[in-house]
């Protein structure tokens, strides 16, 4: 039996939202979720990562139908839908591709906005819920731990998430520039609908504190001021707003403009300071021709849109960097799992060596029992630098081995060349798994790891055929 990491779930792009909400698992229910799959022995280790747009399984599995079965019967009967149906949405990883799709998850390259930063902290909450609750072992406790340094480089080292991909955010931010900070500046919005509203979040989110809604229906005005921090104004005092605005960001769905040259004209005539307009409407909310005026500064969503293609390809080309990290971090993974076979072996050749020259030490006291404490303690330091020294090319030489192809295939010849049994090389696995992760499933011990890779060596995986992977990952 072999051991198996397994991606599984829908999203935005293989379910619609009726669909996401139904198998969306809320704060509130995930324990409930995550004490379900724990109980249930097909799968080893499990997280659930469950946002507005995706709902995934990550998990550690003896065998991928097994695994695969279970899940999906698992989404179908919380969707209220027959298995063939839930077929229909669900996607499937194996190995390597379930590492690197959890890396681009956390890196924003699968959110429905390339690039967005809110889904790192949601996997890393998933991560955390899943880990105290006992479900995660050593194999996905490494897995996350990657893939949220993974998210975070990518945050910080490229601008995959900073340059403005919506129209609102770019008037948001060509507001910015303008201005250099919103805090102390009126801002204006007119119109309540949905890209209002996104407008007025993205102000929100960049320290604007100065927020007035005017809308044709007051009472819509008020209920989005109110979710966002703002002031509502009636539509009768459009005009007064304009006058005492510093920007202004249009979004209603009037087939006419709702802004007129004259009511800029008065509302800016006795001012010195400036105004900005952005219109993001279509059709178009503020008369052209108020480009005209003195002192007034009008961008359309044409003016804008190009701004937001050219951060879009720019985006796509911060996508293919952090793409570069996420092959990277893949071989750090693959070369971890490798590491985790041989510290067993090396712990039982220390321990025997250790051993030996404790059984000396023993038999010189018996022997020369007139040595003073000062030359026991030379003796010890010496007969235990012969160890060290005769362990040492071997070691190095084992830990080298097991980062390369196949490499692993060597540990069972090291532990039969030093003579470390079965039984040994078993308590030292037990050992070491629970010195690493204090937290990992008391289901699975080390020497299980050990035995399960081993025997999936012997297969080959469908994952992927990259021979430089480790087995687990293949």
């Amino acid at each position: 039996m072999g051991m198996h990491i397994l991606g599984l779930g829908l999203n935005h792009r293989t379910a619609p939202v009726a669909l996401r909400e139904r198998v969306s698992i809320g704060d509130a229910e995930l324990a409930d979720a995550l004490a379900e799959l724990l109980e249930r022995s097909t799968l080893l280790e499990s997280a659930i990562v469950s946002t507005c747009n995706r709902t995934e399984v990550y998990a550690v599995v003896s065998s991928y139908k097994a695994g695969e079965d279970f899940l999906i019967t698992w989404l179908a009967r919380r969707a209220g839908l027959d298995k063939s149906d839930m077929l229909q949405h669900v996607y499937v990883h194996h190995g390597a591709e379930a590492v690197t799709h959890l890396m681009e998850v956390a890196a924003g390259l699968d959110s429905m906005v390339l690039g967005e930063t809110q889904i790192l902290g949601q996997v890393r909450l998933a991560f955390l819920a899943a880990k105290e609750a006992g479900n995660t072992g050593m194999m996905l406790n490494r897995m996350f731990e990657m893939a949220l340094q993974l998210g975070k480089r990518a945050q910080t080292e490229t601008r995959v998430g900073q340059l403005p991909v919506s129209v609102s955010y770019a008037a948001v931010q060509l507001a910015r520039k303008v201005f250099g900070s919103l805090h102390d500046k009126r801002v204006l919005v007119i119109g309540a609908g949905q890209t209002g509203e996104l407008t007025l979040q993205h102000l929100a989110a960049h320290d604007a504190k100065r927020l007035i809604v005017v809308n044709r229906t007051m009472e819509k005005a008020q209920e989005l001021a109110e979710r966002v921090g703002a002031m509502a104004a009636p539509w009768s005092a459009l005009e007064r707003e304009l006058a005492r605005a510093d920007v202004v960001i249009s979004s209603t769905g009037a087939s006419e403009p709702v802004v007129s040259v004259e009511m800029v004209r008065r509302a800016t005539g006795h001012r010195p300071r400036p105004l900005l307009l952005l219109d993001i409407a279509v059709p178009r909310d503020i008369d052209e021709r108020v480009r005209g005026l003195d002192h007034v500064y009008l961008y359309d969503i044409d003016d804008l849109q190009g701004v937001v293609t050219a951060n879009r390809r720019e985006r796509e080309r911060q996508a293919d960097i952090v793409r570069g990290m996420i092959a990277e971090s893949l071989q750090a993974y693959s070369r971890w799992l490798s590491e985790q076979e041989v510290v067993p072996v090396i712990a039982a050749i220390r321990a025997k060596g250790e051993s030996i020259q404790a059984s000396v030490m023993e038999s010189l006291r018996n022997k020369l029992p007139e040595l003073e404490e000062r030359e026991w303690k030379l003796i010890q330091k010496h007969t235990m630098s012969i160890v060290n020294q005769l362990l040492r090319d071997p070691i190095r030489n084992m830990k080298e081995l097991s980062a390369h192809p196949g490499g692993t295939r060597h540990m069972e010849v090291f532990a039969r060349l030093f003579g470390i049994a079965d039984e040994d090389l078993a308590e030292f696995g037990r050992q070491v798994m629970l010195e690493s992760d204090a937290n990992g499933s008391a289901r699975l011990t080390f020497a299980d790891f050990v035995q399960r890779w081993s025997e999936a060596m012997a297969k080959p995986s469908r994952a992927t055929t990259d021979s430089s992977l480790h087995p687990v990952l293949r």
